[in-house]
This record gives C-alpha cells, sequence and structure tokens, in this order.
C-alpha cells in the first residue's frame, strides 16, 4: 500500500483552492507523471472532466518544476496537458537530457573526476574549472518543446490558473528562492533563508531548479538586479510545502519522489560492514537533499493540524494559522531497487563512468543504484515508475475523489497503453 494518507481538515476551508507540489528527484520525476495520468483518468471517470484545471496553484522543486511547467502551460485542458507529459517521459532517451556520447562525458565527467583523484594543484595549473560530471544542454531544446512558457500570462489573465512558481537555490547567497509568476494579488513573501519572488518564468529557471549538485551545472539568474548562480531547489528546502501555502492554496497535493519511511532494504547481512562506495555515498547525500526535508515538512504540517484541531473555531478564525489539508502520494516501492534493474540502459560512456563511482551494472547489487536512479533518463525505467505512481495513486482513489469534491462514483476505466 502507498505510503501515506489524506489528512481531513474542518470545513471552514473546504473551499479554498487546491494547489500541486511536485518535488525533486532527476528522473525519478517520471514517477509523478503516472500519477497525474491516474489523476486525469479518475477525473473523467468521475465525470469532472468539465470543471476546469484542478490545480489553480502549481509548484515544482527540480525535476518536478518541470513537470509542474508543462502541466500549467496547459492549465486550459489538463487532460491534453498531461497526455503530452506522459508522452515525454514514456519515450525517453538519456541523450535528450545530457551529452551521453563518450567524447562528451570524457569532456565533462571524466576530466572532473580525474581532476579530484590528481589535485588542485593541477587544475590550477590548467586553469581548468569542471562545472559538472555531465553536460545537459541538450535539456534546453527538450524544454523548448515540452513547456510553452509564452502562454502562461494569457492562462493567467484568462484565469485558467492562479501562480506557477518554481524554487532554486542560490550558490551564490546561499539563500532558498521560490520564483513565482501568477495573479496580480499575489505577494513575495520573506522568511529565514527563503523568499518568494514575482518575475517571468524563463527555461533558465527550470534549468536552474533540476540541476543536480555536481551532476549538472548551475545556472545564472537574476536577482534583485544582480546575477546569482543556481542549483537544484531541493537543496536547503527547509518548508518544502510552503510555496503553495503562501500562494494560497489551503489543499495541497504532494507527490514526493521516494517513499516517506524508507525501510532498510535488502543489503546482505555479510555486505554491510564493507566500506560504502563514492556512489553509495553521493546517493545518500542525495537522498537527504531530495527526500527528508519533504518528510520533515509533511510531519511538521500534520502536527500543526492535530494542534489547530484542538482549538475552538472561533479563536482559529482570530489567528493567522490555518489548518492545511494534505493529501501525500509517494512510492510503495524503493525507487533505488527498481533502478538496479534497469542499470544496463544507460548510455556504455555513462554507464562506465558511474561504474567507476561504484554503480555496479548486475540487477541484483543495489549498492549505489540509488545514483543511477537519478540520470536513468531511459523509457524502460521511466515507464516501470508511471506504472507505480499510476497504480499508488489508484490505491488511494477514495482519498483523491474526498480532496477534490469529485463524489459521483467513476466509471470503470482501464489505463491507456
Amino acid at each position: 500500500m502507498p505510503m501515506s494518507t489524506a489528512d481531513k481538515i474542518p470545513p471552514i476551508v473546504e473551499t479554498e483552492r487546491a494547489g500541486l507540489l511536485l518535488t525533486g528527484g532527476g528522473a525519478r520525476a517520471a514517477y509523478q507523471v503516472g500519477v497525474l495520468e491516474a489523476i486525469a483518468d479518475l477525473r473523467k471517470a468521475c465525470g469532472a472532466q468539465d470543471t476546469g484545471n484542478p490545480f489553480p496553484i502549481i509548484t515544482g522543486t527540480s525535476a518536478g518544476a518541470i513537470n509542474a511547467a508543462a502541466l500549467a502551460c496547459g492549465a486550459d485542458d489538463f487532460d491534453a496537458a498531461v497526455r503530452r507529459i506522459v508522452s515525454v517521459w514514456k519515450n525517453f532517451r538519456a541523450d535528450q537530457v545530457y551529452r551521453s556520447d563518450s567524447l562528451s562525458v570524457m569532456r565533462s565527467g571524466a576530466r572532473w573526476l580525474t581532476l579530484l583523484s590528481i589535485g588542485w594543484v593541477v587544475a590550477k595549473w590548467r586553469r581548468v574549472r569542471p562545472r559538472s560530471l555531465l553536460d545537459n544542454s541538450p535539456l534546453s531544446e527538450l524544454l523548448e518543446k515540452m513547456v510553452p512558457l509564452e502562454r502562461l500570462p494569457e492562462l493567467i489573465q484568462q484565469g485558467h490558473i492562479q501562480a506557477l512558481a518554481i524554487t532554486a537555490s542560490s550558490y551564490s547567497s546561499g539563500e532558498h528562492v521560490t520564483f513565482f509568476e501568477g495573479a496580480s494579488h499575489l505577494k513575495p513573501w520573506v522568511r529565514s533563508q527563503r523568499f518568494g519572488v514575482r518575475g517571468r518564468i524563463t527555461i533558465e529557471h527550470l534549468l536552474a531548479s533540476s540541476a543536480i549538485p555536481f551532476v549538472f551545472p548551475a545556472m545564472p539568474l537574476q536577482l534583485e538586479g544582480r546575477a546569482e548562480y543556481f542549483g537544484d531547489g531541493s537543496m536547503r528546502q527547509s518548508a518544502p510545502i510552503a510555496g503553495a501555502i503562501h500562494l494560497g492554496s489551503r489543499r495541497v497535493l504532494v507527490v514526493g519522489a521516494g517513499r516517506m519511511n524508507e525501510p532498510k532494504g535488502n543489503a546482505a547481512p555479510q555486505t554491510v560492514n564493507h566500506y560504502p562506495s563514492l556512489a553509495q555515498i553521493a546517493g545518500h547525500a542525495l537522498a537527504n537533499i531530495f527526500l527528508d526535508a519533504l518528510a520533515v515538512d509533511v510531519e511538521r504540517m500534520r502536527r500543526i493540524n492535530r494542534t489547530l484541531s484542538l482549538i475552538p473555531l472561533d479563536a482559529q478564525h482570530s489567528s493567522p494559522l490555518r489548518p492545511i489539508e494534505l493529501l501525500v502520494i509517494s512510492p510503495s516501492k524503493r525507487l533505488d531497487e527498481m533502478a538496479a534493474r534497469h542499470i544496463a540502459l544507460l548510455p556504455v560512456a555513462v554507464r562506465t563512468m558511474l561504474g567507476g563511482l561504484g554503480v555496479s551494472s548486475q540487477a541484483s547489487d543495489v549498492k549505489g543504484a540509488a545514483l543511477a536512479s537519478y540520470l536513468l533518463f531511459e523509457s524502460g525505467y521511466t515507464q516501470e515508475l508511471m506504472a507505480l505512481g499510476y497504480a499508488d495513486a489508484l490505491a488511494q482513489s477514495d482519498e483523491v475523489r474526498n480532496f477534490f469534491g469529485w463524489y459521483q462514483p467513476p466509471e470503470p476505466f482501464e489505463r491507456e497503453a
């Protein structure tokens, strides 16, 4: 069963606009697409497909920012937007995201790893400043086709969507920034080490938000009249749900890219004491970036909801705090174990480079597979993640229907092939 449930809240906020939060995780974001596909099918089966965009407020981080932007730019036809996103992820190839030929990998990743081993002295002597393991320049071309951002201002003006928010983390200042484009009444906000900024969302914002640290290069963005370099929005993201709340959501659907409560896994006892490979350490670090903050934020929100439920309604109205209805859908299986079965699909040059870090191509060996799970932009893996997301969402169909108020019993339906 999926590892989440819906939090029930008092009826005083049931009419508030629904928000959607799509979190980060590189190729793991394919799971989100399966969830969205299931919601679109369930919506149609309940006869609610003519009620407009179910998510007036859409927020995204990292690869989730790309899915969020693509969904927002099709807000006038939710079903069609979901189908377009599904088509991209169902047919994904790694070379659509990063250069995977041998020469390109040698220019980026191999040189970067070599300089790590040779030392900073040689790097300084050669004046070489490697930027990332992989060159993600092909992603720009994909985003131009997948995310028609030029449509967004008109869709906002017509009322199809209230706001799109994309988060990124500044390497220059250490601040966590939520860039949003939305209705005129929405205001920026400031909190400790994080704030919201109004402005036009661009392809550069999506590239910055999805720039996995060390793996993809940072992107320069203009902020308050100066250029700062930004990386993946999941870094230093202490309150992932906050952006949707600041933009007016009191009901938020959160789609994660990892289990909210990870089990210990299937590591054999005799391998536990082996020193971890670089790939294992990197995978552990990325899990901390992409998964831990969301679990903590969800727990915090639920604790606040429980506290507010003990306060009389008249006292609640006099307080700035409001209960937030959360519906969390996250993978019911370990995605790194799924990734281990598909590592052989990676381009040879990338697989060779990751092998040097300790990523095994044997499906039975999951050590280091967590790192590969973020880079496996190959259809065999993404389709399996989409199928899992679809199944997990349908397993919570009652909660989904209650969240949106789709009370008509759904007609029988099957997922399209």
